[in-house]
């Protein structure tokens, strides 16, 4: 009682707040939590006539049915290897921009590097899968670059040995510049006293870099690489369907992308996609469980 009585009067003391902050709350019901019922359909054989209630109950068949699959493996390697590489190569590539861009001492240069690098994430995926496309065609720029130092003729997307390095080399082309942004920002709070201080003792540009500007940084690494690791296996359907193709399914088909082929494209089987979309989940809540545990223990930061 008195911690409804306590919040109460919060509420009649802040309602324009409470007010402001209901969209959100709504928003995260309606669209998060409430959805989180329709993963009963996992655990049955649904029909949507008959709805989840009136479905039959098949318990972990749908699991075993995937586990058991010729598919598990390929989607479950490719979709680990995607995202480690993307997180290997992808995650230090905005860090080492802004590290770059923050020594820049020229405010035109600057704004004008930020400028070139923030537009790829705002050019729709369609136009930059299709620019993709283009330039890694036969007679392409890339390509013809490619094929200049000895590499193949061909479409390098034509080939599934080639997928996985165009998918994430053009993913960090896509993101450095905007996920630039909040290590821009980490770095303008770093106290402008410590580098004269730095300088007073002797200290070049690369030991600032290392002695100040990284460790400043760690905290703000740490929490987004907690939040990347919680979501390697979610690589997006959206880009990777618009890239492959029945020649590189073998090292191209993502869990999500398999889930999309199997249930909506053609197979249309809800609970066996539900089942492996569940799957999915489960391995990145334990990652991110994982990854805040080791970061809490061995660093101090810790999302929660």
């Amino acid at each position: 009682m008195y911690y409804m009585r306590r919040l109460t009067s919060d509420i009649s003391k802040n309602k324009v707040i409470y007010l402001m902050v209901l969209p959100v709350v709504l928003f995260y019901v309606i669209f998060k939590y409430f959805p989180m019922y329709g993963a009963v359909i996992a655990f049955k054989d649904f029909t949507p006539m008959k709805g989840i209630l009136g479905s039959q109950w098949v318990g972990l068949k749908n699991f075993h049915d995937f586990f058991t699959s010729f598919y598990f493996w390929r989607v479950l390697r490719n979709t680990f290897l995607i995202s480690f590489y993307h997180l290997f190569f992808g995650f230090p590539a905005p860090i080492l921009l802004a590290i770059l861009l923050n020594e820049v001492r020229q405010a035109v240069f600057k704004r004008l590097v930020q400028t070139v690098s923030y537009l790829p994430h705002f050019i729709s995926l369609v136009v930059i899968c299709g620019l993709i496309i283009d330039f890694t065609n036969r007679g392409g720029i890339i390509q013809s670059i490619v094929a200049y130092f000895g590499g193949e003729q061909g479409s390098l997307l034509g080939s599934a040995r080639n997928f996985r390095s165009v998918y994430v080399t053009s993913s960090i082309w896509q993101e450095i510049g905007w996920s630039s942004i909040i290590y821009l920002a980490a770095l303008s709070g770093i106290n402008p006293e410590l580098y004269e201080a730095a300088k007073v003792d002797g200290a070049g540009r690369f030991r600032q870099i290392f002695n100040i500007t990284l460790p400043s940084l760690i905290p703000t690494i740490m929490i987004l690489l907690i939040l990347r690791i919680g979501g390697m296996m979610e690589v997006g359907f959206e880009k990777i369907i618009l890239l492959y193709n029945p020649n590189t399914y073998e090292t191209a088909d993502v869990i999500s992308s398999f889930v999309y082929r199997m249930g909506l494209s053609s197979g249309n089987d809800y609970s066996y996609t539900t089942a492996v979309g569940l799957f999915e989940s489960a391995i990145n809540f334990v990652l991110i469980i994982s990854a805040n545990w080791l970061s809490r223990r061995y660093s101090g930061n810790r999302l929660w």
